[in-house]
């Protein structure tokens, strides 16, 4: 272990922390029952209908849109819109801030998103195709809700922030790229405070159960709370799941100075591409992006306490992910891995924001929540340290590693830390 755990080579950095956390997940709109669910065992995934397919499975979010919206607002805006200023405003309140006499233009704005604009663009399409495709009953709201900016911007209107904001789309790697975004503009000074995650609004396109299904990666299940099934032999695809995770993140100097509550510390990130595939990943860039984040972090694996697995249930997701896994933590017997997506599917943009979240309360209750429906365990993505079905407990956890990848090769790893003063 590093003799300044988790600050070699940084002491000439701002320390950066979490002090606000807003989510909603398939299976819970607060911190606190989310994390009460992923030890319990319950799965957020249900029967769903979707346009010109039918039945399907699905993560849905099921959060009060009236609670920081009015319904012209709903009208006007998007799915995502309304995903991301719920958890924006909870996580504002969260932390405690005196919002009237926040600063806002020395606010900033950064939102992971997996893509946007495809279900309104589907939407329009549908609409005017009753119509017999008359473009005349377009709407005029299409533009700004089709915008790559749409999400973090219904944030910045809802809380009047004056500062910057932006998305950044990052595949499935975009809950952490929001985190770390965050993290850059504070450590420059741009910003004093960061609301940052990811978002999606993913199930309410039909155009990705279609590619999915097309490419025969779409999960299937009779009992729709087990078709989530990262590393078992009897995995057939991704459930698609909206949701999100956004959090407020200040200089420790700033959280300090207003006794504000710290859930964790941010000291180590990474991104790289793989550089070889469309959407097969890559285990040799994976395991590189990881050890960039152990060593920016000034860490050695021994000093990771959970891996927070990315795995989609997609076969060669699992094996591919499971090689850099063995390859950095083989041979740590104390480190735990689990994985989020069992009970919830894959959030896309807000996937890797969720999970991160899901394993925060560690810190405090010494649990770490399993990976469900592991049933029949892949031999290729055999993994000694995976916590199977039932959570487990471990005592004095300091250090989360989160790995967050995506299509077109971009991954990501965020590693946060116990705030130990």
């Amino acid at each position: 272990m590093t003799s300044d755990y988790g600050q070699s080579g940084n002491q000439d950095r701002e320390r950066i922390v979490i002090t606000g956390v807003g989510l909603t997940a398939p299976n819970g709109n607060s911190l606190a029952e989310f994390r009460s669910n992923l030890l319990a065992g319950k799965s957020g995934v249900v029967p769903y209908e979707t346009r010109y397919m039918g039945d399907v499975l699905a993560g849905v979010c099921n959060f009060d849109q009236l609670k920081y919206q009015k319904r012209r607002d709903l009208r006007r805006g998007t799915r995502v819109g309304s995903v991301s200023v719920y958890c924006a405003h909870e996580a504002v309140a969260d932390a405690g801030l005196d919002w009237e006499n926040v600063e806002r233009d020395r606010v900033g704005v950064y939102l992971g998103i997996t893509e946007h604009g495809n279900v309104e663009t589907e939407n329009e399409v549908y609409e005017i195709s009753q119509f017999g495709y008359d473009t005349s009953v377009w709407t005029h709201h299409h533009n700004p809700r089709t915008v790559a900016n749409n999400a973090a911007g219904e944030v910045t209107i809802s809380l009047g922030i004056t500062g910057p904001h932006l998305t950044i789309g990052a595949a499935c790697a975009a809950g952490n790229a929001g985190f770390i975004q965050a993290v850059q503009m504070l450590r420059l000074g741009e910003v004093d405070l960061a609301i940052a995650g990811g978002v999606s609004e993913s199930i309410h396109t039909f155009g990705i159960f279609a590619s999915f299904q097309s490419q025969g990666a779409l999960a299937r299940h009779e009992d729709a709370t087990k078709a989530s099934r990262p590393f078992d032999m009897d995995r057939n695809g991704i459930v698609v799941a909206e949701g999100g995770g956004i959090c407020t993140l200040e200089r420790l100097s700033d959280a300090k100075a207003r006794d504000a509550k710290i859930y964790g510390e941010i000291v180590g990130y990474a991104m790289n591409s793989d550089a070889t595939d469309f959407v097969l990943p890559n285990a040799t860039r994976q395991e590189q992006c990881i050890r960039q984040a152990l060593k920016k972090a000034g860490l050695t694996p021994a000093d990771i306490d959970i891996v927070s697995s990315h795995a989609t249930a997609t076969e060669q997701g699992d094996i591919e992910e499971s090689k850099a896994l063995r390859a950095v933590f083989g041979d740590e017997p104390n480190v735990a891995i689990n994985n989020t997506k069992s009970f919830i599917g894959h959030a896309m943009g807000a996937a890797g924001a969720l999970e991160l979240l899901g394993n925060i309360p560690s810190f405090e209750d010494d649990m770490v929540h399993a990976t469900i429906n592991l049933d029949n365990p892949d031999p290729k993505c055999a993994l000694d340290q995976l916590v199977v079905n039932h959570p487990r407990s471990k005592t004095g956890i300091r250090c989360i590693l989160n790995n967050s990848f995506g299509m077109l090769g971009i991954n990501s790893v965020l590693i946060v830390k116990k705030f130990e003063g």
